[in-house]
């Protein structure tokens, strides 16, 4: 079992998706976010700490209170923003029998290739903001996740100490 750190109404919420978009097709992509963007971040020992607190049910216990917080505050921001760069490039496009195709809406109009590039180059720099507010946070208050300083087994994830800022043109 895996637990995601937003819920899909919370990405339609704070995100440019639009309320209707069928759940199914957002939770795959909020789920590929948090394990690249955000396991990367907080690394694999962190990572299950607030998956297993999650799955467990005991995130809202007070001995809790700060991993609530980090995620409430600092992950959920972040992952919002990720999981919209992850949508993005699909968003228009669905597989069925007969092969992949292209919505397309009687009332709407095909944006350029461009415009989705320009788009997906904005959504990644709120992600790095995001990203660089929680390992900017995590560099004072590393002392209260003491996994975020951890590697406990072959094969994980060292906590990445540095965000990008993306598609930063000066």
């Amino acid at each position: 079992m895996k637990a995601l750190f937003i819920t899909t109404e919370e990405l339609k919420r704070k995100s440019i998706i639009e309320g209707n978009v069928d759940d199914d097709k957002l939770v795959q992509f909020i789920e590929v976010a948090q394990d690249i963007h955000i396991q990367n971040y907080l690394g694999t020992d962190l990572y299950d700490k607030l998956q297993t607190l999650i799955i467990d049910d005991t995130i809202m216990d007070v001995e809790n209170e700060k991993y609530k917080t980090l995620i409430d505050n600092y992950i959920a921001p972040m992952l919002i923003w990720y999981a919209q760069s992850s949508y993005l490039p699909f968003a228009s496009y669905y597989i069925s029998n007969g092969g992949v195709l292209k919505h397309n809406a009687e009332n709407s109009e095909t944006v350029e290739l461009e415009d989705v590039n320009s788009m997906l180059a904005r959504v990644n720099e709120q992600a790095g903001f995001y990203a660089r507010r929680f390992v900017d946070y995590m560099d004072d208050a590393y002392r209260d996740y003491p996994e975020y300083k951890t590697t406990s087994a072959d094969g994980s994830m060292e906590s990445d100490k540095d965000a990008d800022m993306f598609n930063w043109v000066l």
